[in-house]
């Protein structure tokens, strides 16, 4: 006979909550290329919120709920004049650091964005630091901000190295969201306890689909769902700092956990039955490793899996351009996931849908020698018919070496071929990009590229004499680390 009572006996918290919990209360970054790579990321990140505000289409999310409200140490969302609760800042920085695709990328059995958490961290710290001061007490230094963009950056990267979450039809900001609750518990002041509370409340929240990622519901959510989940950490993190308590089975527990509810799906009509329970498995500890081989968009603002192609496309431009009504066909040639996540035929609705189409990203450069965002926007895309035409003249082939290479973990590459093929039978050379110049393997080439887009961004909103304030402090790494958070900031409102 089989039991109708549920022994109601409180678990640990489960094994992979304790150790996010212990990393961010425990670990001490050394790592000094983490900590330089870190600097640059910060610049990078700030600098695609900034050229977000261009377009109208982010900036309406932008700013208070209720008009009007004042709020006593108010954080500040960069580009903007805004002073806002911790929650909504932490949305709108969220919202104009992924708006554009532009900032850092991750990939792995799943990918995202780890510099999406810095929607949290910089929100929150801002807000911290100046009720420090108010208090007479020291505020917190940039160096706290580095330190939490590099541990949110590892449990976001870890977690993906070998766990896809789109797989099961789960949007990779369910990481960001972990990512942020633990490392804004922290930055509040939060004890084991209360971390791993917090934590278990994200694990637990209901989590977002990909339906707004794919076709043909592709749209602009795509673009805030990244803040939406820095903002939710930020609320979760404030819930357990009041006494909330936690869910130590969040994971795990039968029936009711994280585990069996979204994760042991192997199809849609399947589950695996609980002894074959999957769970996270990782590939090592938690450390500085992210950070270190996180991947930079330095040239393209372009899903990362067509970077290479881009690159591709803009060297075959020269060879193609006055010969573009000759085209028969293109050979696209790349790696599994960009097949599965960014290929695409048939109209494209939005620039939120041409952003994540291989093809499109490889068209525009091919016609015009670069990728800008305005080449994703309607009222371009309407004057140029031709690119839809190229499209549909592209074939797109899986290598299977680039595919095995995507996932080594010191390899990392994300290649991708592109080859032109004319009526009379000849063909440019195919060109071949394997690392994209935002790649850890192109560090020295790629830093400086990046410090000419920050310069290029900050330009977008302030006047030459902050631009240069900003771009000393930059490069000075020692003096970085020093500024108080709040000064920092101040640099950056209009």
């Amino acid at each position: 006979m089989s039991s109708t009572v549920e022994r109601n006996e409180r678990p640990d918290y489960d094994e992979e909550i304790q150790a996010i919990a212990d990393y961010v209360l425990n670990y001490r970054v050394e790592s000094e290329e983490a900590w330089q790579t870190a600097r640059h990321c910060l610049a990078d990140t700030i600098g695609c919120g900034l050229l977000a505000l261009r377009f109208p289409e982010c900036t309406k999310h932008l700013g208070p709920l209720v008009e009007g409200t004042q709020v006593p140490d108010g954080a500040r969302v960069p580009g903007t004049s805004f002073r806002l609760d911790p929650v909504k800042a932490a949305w709108d920085i969220g919202c104009i650091v992924r708006w554009l695709d532009f900032n850092d990328t991750w990939l792995a059995a799943e990918w995202g964005h780890p510099s999406d958490n810095l929607g949290a961290i910089l929100a929150l710290a801002d807000f911290i630091s100046q009720q420090r001061v108010r208090k007479g007490q020291q505020p917190l230094t940039m160096a706290v901000v580095l330190e939490a963009m590099i541990k949110a950056h590892e449990i976001q990267g870890n977690l993906a190295i070998e766990n896809s979450f789109n797989r099961v039809g789960l949007d990779h900001v369910v990481l960001v969201k972990v990512a942020s609750t633990a490392v804004a518990t922290w930055l509040w002041g939060g004890n084991r306890e209360q971390i791993m509370a917090a934590i278990s409340q994200a694990w637990v929240d209901g989590q977002a689909l990909r339906t707004y990622r794919h076709a043909p519901n592709a749209g602009s959510r795509k673009s805030w769902a990244a803040g939406d989940a820095t903002s939710r950490a930020v609320r979760l993190a404030d819930i357990s700092l009041r006494g909330e308590m936690g869910i130590p089975g969040a994971l795990s527990a039968p029936q009711w956990g994280f585990y069996d509810v979204l994760f042991s799906k192997t199809n849609k009509d399947q589950k695996l039955k609980p002894e074959t329970q999957r769970k996270f498995t990782f590939q090592r500890q938690y450390g500085s490793y992210v950070m270190e081989n996180i991947l930079f968009k330095l040239s393209f603002p372009a899903e990362f899996h067509a970077q290479t192609a881009c690159e591709a496309a803009v060297t075959l431009h020269p060879q193609v351009v006055d010969r573009i009504n000759e085209i028969e066909r293109i050979e696209l040639t790349t790696h599994e996931s960009a097949i599965r996540i960014i290929s695409k035929e048939g109209a494209l609705a939005n620039p939120a849908d041409r952003d994540h189409c291989l093809q499109y990203m490889t068209a525009v450069p091919l016609l015009f020698g670069e990728l800008t965002a305005d080449h994703y926007e309607d009222e371009f895309h309407q004057r140029h018919p031709e690119i839809d035409e190229l499209r549909e003249k592209m074939v797109v082939i899986e290598d299977e070496r680039y595919s095995r290479d995507y996932h080594e973990p010191e390899k990392r590459s994300i290649a991708n071929a592109v080859q032109v093929f004319f009526n009379d039978g000849s063909h440019t050379d195919k060109v071949e990009v394997e690392y994209p110049i935002g790649h850890r393997r192109r560090r020295e080439e790629g830093f400086k590229v990046l410090a000419e887009k920050f310069e290029r961004n900050l330009a977008t909103r302030f006047p030459r004499q902050r631009v240069a304030k900003i771009m000393a402090l930059y490069r000075n790494a020692e003096d970085l680390r020093r500024t108080a958070v709040h000064e920092f900031m101040d640099l950056l409102v209009i």
